[in-house]
């Protein structure tokens, strides 16, 4: 029997999920800045949920930015921020903020918030992504351009999709229904 309980405390350490994460920090206590050089403070974002998507101009999954907009047109008045992240962490960004903010304009016509283009993964990684990673483990690791968390209105992650799943998917409108 002691074995037994050794045996499932060691497979319980090994296969701990973020609802027993610590979380030292919330999303809230975090900033970005913004595309036009302004600083996002999360805190400004309390009892509302996140969708963080790295994005960028050059990729196969480039035309989820219509629904993204979509979402945020949809969900911005029950509480839902959709925020792109503009990352060339795959090679596939554009150079400068200012060409990425004309191409969604001009392209997307997208009027949620963007940041500046950051790196996503790895040593040089925004904290963002270091901090949901730490909390919820290497899912929320993006693996390629249009990576998704979902942030919930506490703060914490409550879930991530990969590029493949569409933003207007039902995986994903369900989850972010069932949070807001």
């Amino acid at each position: 029997m002691k074995k037994v309980v050794i045996l499932l405390s060691l497979v319980m350490f090994f296969f701990k999920t973020s609802v027993t994460a610590n979380y030292e920090k919330k999303i809230y206590d975090l900033s970005i800045e913004s595309i036009t050089g302004e600083k996002i403070d999360f805190k400004d974002y309390k009892n509302k949920v996140i969708l963080v998507v790295n994005t960028a101009s050059y990729c196969g999954f480039t035309k989820q930015y219509n629904d993204l907009q979509q979402l945020w047109d949809l969900y911005k008045e029950k509480g839902l921020v959709v925020l792109g992240v503009p990352s060339n962490s795959f090679n596939q960004e554009k150079k400068t903020e200012k060409d990425v903010k004309e191409f969604c304009d001009v392209n997307f016509n997208i009027n949620f918030p963007l940041t500046s283009i950051n790196e996503v993964k790895g040593e040089n990684a925004h904290e963002i992504f270091k901090w949901a990673k730490k909390n919820h483990g290497n899912s929320a690791i993006p693996k390629w351009n249009f990576h998704k968390i979902l942030i919930n209105k506490k703060g914490k992650v409550e879930d991530t999709f990969s590029s493949f799943t569409k933003p207007t998917s039902k995986k994903i409108i369900s989850k972010i229904e069932e949070i807001l």
